[in-house]
């Protein structure tokens, strides 16, 4: 169904051929780009990474044009690269990995099913990003308290929870500054946002106003 453009290539590669890979190449790098800085956050070095990604990644797949010595350098150069690269997040991971299978596909000439996956991917990406698949349920929060160690954290805060909170569950307890202190976590859904203020000036007066840090759920996952 798809053919392609690179298919009775053996050791000689035309510059005609090696132009139209490098265009269709950098024009669904950007693509890949654009969607990305639509739908995340993003930095100017990033987006640029990305932008050139496909057509670095077709180069070395040409390069190799099934030599299995060469297959085995880039593989180990690829994770080189890795190892100089900080962590990202689930979405900049996603977008990377997009930008290389694009590549991919390019180096091997299949120029239209190339373009094809790239228009369906960054469809989907969007719409995703539109709908509210995957959003959490309720105004969920993170709430991290600091308290003396004479108070008895499974119950000092109980009722300010109660009175405030339509939901509150106690995730973690860790002890710090060399065990004379706790730090404790909770996963809350407040009754009302505008009472936040009053919510957290309650908790002060009862930890002795010792840090008190309330947050958005998401901020205080790891993600991939």
């Amino acid at each position: 169904m798809f053919d392609s453009i690179l298919e009775n290539v053996t050791s000689t590669l035309s510059i005609t051929n090696l132009m139209i890979c490098m265009l269709v190449s950098l024009i669904l790098g950007m693509i890949i780009a654009l969607v990305h800085m639509y739908t995340s956050k993003y930095t100017k070095n990033f987006i640029i990474s990305l932008a050139i990604l496909p057509a670095l990644v077709q180069v070395v797949i040409m390069m190799v044009n099934g030599n299995l010595g060469t297959s085995v350098a880039v593989l180990g150069a690829f994770g080189l690269v890795r190892f100089r690269s900080i962590p990202g997040n689930s979405k900049e991971i996603v977008s990377v990995f997009f930008a290389m299978a694009i590549g991919l596909a390019i180096g091997m000439g299949y120029i239209v099913f190339s373009i094809g996956i790239t228009l369906i991917i960054s469809f989907i990406l969007i719409l995703l990003y539109k709908t509210n698949f995957g959003a959490q349920r309720g105004n969920e929060k993170k709430l991290k308290i600091v308290i003396p160690e004479e108070l008895d954290y499974t119950s000092v805060f109980e009722d300010i929870m109660e009175e405030y909170t339509k939901n509150s569950m106690l995730e973690k307890v860790k002890t710090i500054n060399m065990g004379s202190m706790y730090e404790i976590t909770y996963n809350i859904i407040l009754k009302n946002d505008k009472n936040e203020k009053d919510f957290l000036d309650k908790i002060r007066i009862r930890n002795g106003n010792l840090n008190v840090t309330l947050m958005h759920a998401q901020e205080g996952v790891m993600e991939l």
